[in-house]
């Protein structure tokens, strides 16, 4: 995650007043701190990745850079067998960077889990530039595409793409 995408996602995290977010792919817990650092000191980042070992490591890294246990919950397995477990409009914030081929599944997610108001956000939606390059692309960037028209075209949505890092796109459920 590039400087810029973990900026706004702070940025983000604090102008929801975010108390609770939920993170697809918790990776080493580089974008969990920078989540961490923008939500509400009593917030609680929910994490969900399939690899346990990052968890451990995210969750060390979470430690040295001084938050408490309690400020992150973390699940392991596969973000699509978790999330439907998780709270009906229980969330502020939900990050998506997981399986780009799960991103639509990860949209209808989000959906059912944000308040009214909350934001969902993907990270890597530019794809190195190959979601708007005309040549064939590999299934992962169709993908990525066919996200980007439904949030586009979503109106229960108002997205926005931000140029930070390979593309972060955010939307804010209407109420």
């Amino acid at each position: 995650m590039s400087p810029g995408t973990g900026a706004a996602l702070r940025l983000l995290a604090a102008t929801a007043d975010a108390k609770s977010v939920a993170e697809i792919g918790t990776g080493t817990g580089v974008s969990g701190i920078y989540l961490l650092q923008g939500m509400r000191p009593d917030g609680v980042l929910t994490t969900v990745d399939p690899e346990p070992e990052r968890q451990q490591f995210a969750r060390e890294a979470f430690r040295e850079a001084g938050f408490a246990g309690n400020r992150a919950r973390f699940i392991p397995g596969r973000a699509l067998d978790v999330l439907p477990r998780l709270a009906d409009g229980g969330y502020d914030l939900v990050f998506c960077d997981g399986d780009r081929i799960e991103s639509l599944e990860y949209l209808a997610e989000s959906l059912r889990l944000l308040r009214p108001g909350g934001l969902v956000c993907f990270e890597g939606v530019f794809a190195r530039g190959r979601t708007v390059d005309s040549a064939a692309q590999p299934a992962e960037v169709l993908r990525l595409r066919d996200l980007l028209r439904a949030v586009r075209e979503s109106q229960e949505l108002l997205p926005s793409l931000l140029p930070v890092g390979d593309g972060l796109l955010c939307a804010v459920r209407r109420g």
